[in-house]
């Protein structure tokens, strides 16, 4: 899937906590076209034509699922980028999306026993699958999410009606009462033969594959959104 430029519209924000944001876009013209777990890139030039070089923008995982007439995005402000999104957006302010790009999900992977492990906002990609309905592919999915403390789960009641009837196993630690999200742990109670999907901080992919491939599991078998 070629990717593709979209004028888009911002058609909500809220900031659920300090310094971070949910947008929620519109297409102005042409209907979104991407998979679930793909990206996008967000340039802010207003002034920019659709048509010249491609104008300074960052990457955003896609939190909603494929066919919605909307995108949804999640940003915590840590840099020049996110800084200025943070003063400049405003419901009705217009910005350029560039998509799909990225195959973490659509890679060829074993769907049973799937082990699916996020921190913080790393569960935004996991998000437009869950959402779709190819997850019901997965057979006895285990989903690990790591936060900071219960505050910083703003996905907590999404999370509880969207397994009320799912088959999934789901696991939460907060890092003010159970300490980081625990890689041992989470091998422990699966197995070498399970494929990771893996979501999060750089530095927390890196020693998680390590990790698991460290323990036997096959490199083939872990699998990172590491676009950054």
């Amino acid at each position: 899937m070629l990717a593709k430029k979209y004028r888009s519209r911002v058609v909500s924000i809220s900031n659920p906590w300090a310094g971070l944001y949910t947008v929620q876009l519109a297409s102005i013209r042409g209907k979104f076209k991407y998979l679930p777990g793909q990206f996008l890139h967000l340039a802010l030039d207003e002034s920019y034509d659709g048509v010249g070089q491609w104008p300074n923008s960052r990457c955003f995982s896609i939190q909603n699922s494929p066919g919605e007439e909307i995108i949804r995005i999640t940003y915590a402000v840590k840099g020049k980028f996110t800084s200025e999104m943070e003063k400049s957006l405003s419901v009705g302010s217009t910005v350029w999306l560039k998509l799909p790009y990225g195959d973490f999900l659509t890679q060829p992977h074993n769907k049973t026993h799937t082990v699916f492990i996020a921190g913080g906002t790393g569960i935004t990609p996991f998000q437009s699958l869950f959402t779709h309905k190819s997850f019901s592919d997965y057979k006895k999915p285990k989903i690990y999410l790591g936060f900071k403390t219960p505050g910083h789960n703003v996905y907590e009641q999404y999370l509880l009606e969207m397994f009320e009837s799912s088959q999934a196993d789901i696991k939460i630690f907060y890092e003010n009462i159970d300490g980081l999200i625990d890689i041992d742990y989470i091998f422990n109670k699966n197995r070498k033969s399970s494929t990771y999907l893996i979501s999060g901080p750089p530095n927390m992919l890196k020693v998680f594959r390590q990790k698991l491939v460290g323990y036997g599991v096959p490199t083939e078998q872990v699998l990172t959104d590491d676009w950054e």
